[in-house]
């Protein structure tokens, strides 16, 4: 009785964050690619990035530079990976309208969603947490790095799953929704690559467009509201893209 009272007194968005998580980690895709994020990302941390920077073996520094260098392109590919089935899938299956015809706002249902996917990229994230101990046992690390490492990984992922719902929301295939995440993703992490080839105007620009610049500024542990507002507005641009898009879809 009293479950039923709770239930009814929550917000629709938070029952719909509920469902999907717990549809999340019940089924083996949730430890997988957690499991396969994590193998990833401790190549990077002990090995290197692309002979740019040295792992911790490598270079025998107390840091975790080479993993946060890489964390935008790993991020890239894997929280796609996470977000591609919330709407592809119900689309496909036919469940996102008989979801909609509920007493629920498309507000709601992306918020839910939203929530369930970046609690999930955070949850894959925290493990990592763990590479701060290789470095206080054979040094004496950096903790300013590390902190704004961590930060900017919070607002980056919280972009890449705006970005992410929203390519699975326009699309009832979820490889396409994937490729497609992944597509934006790249774009805005590896447009700085391309502005020392531009001019000075135009490399302006695109630089500030560029999801790794910011977040490379934040992993420096350098607070530039800058950069914060890059990240906020991104997720906002996507989210609402989203939403437009189950109102769309509604009518």
């Amino acid at each position: 009785m009293n479950d039923a009272k709770s239930s009814k007194c929550q917000n629709p968005a938070i029952i719909i964050m509920k469902r999907e998580l717990s549809a999340y980690f019940t089924s083996p895709i949730a430890y997988f690619v957690s499991a396969l994020f994590l193998i990833v990302s401790g190549i990077f941390f002990y090995f290197g990035f692309a002979y740019l920077y040295g792992g911790f073996f490598l270079m025998d520094r107390a840091e975790l530079r080479a993993y946060f260098s890489a964390l935008p392109l790993i991020l890239s590919a894997f929280i796609p990976a996470l977000t591609m089935r919330l709407f592809a899938e119900e689309k496909r299956a036919g469940s996102i309208e008989t979801l909609m015809t509920l007493p629920v706002t498309e507000v709601d249902v992306v918020t839910g969603k939203y929530l369930s996917s970046f609690i999930s990229t955070l949850v894959m994230l925290a493990p990592t947490l763990l590479f701060i101990l290789p470095a206080e046992i054979y040094g004496s690390p950096d903790y300013g790095p590390i902190i704004g490492g961590f930060v900017g990984a919070i607002f980056l992922s919280a972009s890449f799953t705006a970005i992410g719902i929203f390519t699975s929301a326009i699309t009832k295939n979820q490889i396409v929704a994937f490729f497609a995440g992944i597509a934006i993703c790249l774009a805005l992490t590896l447009v700085d690559f391309l502005l020392v080839f531009l001019p000075s105007g135009l490399s302006a620009v695109l630089g500030f467009l560029s999801a790794k610049t910011h977040f490379t500024s934040i992993s420096r542990g350098i607070i530039d509201t800058r950069d914060f507002i890059y990240f906020i507005s991104l997720t906002a641009l996507f989210f609402a893209g989203t939403v437009r898009v189950q109102q769309k879809a509604k009518n």
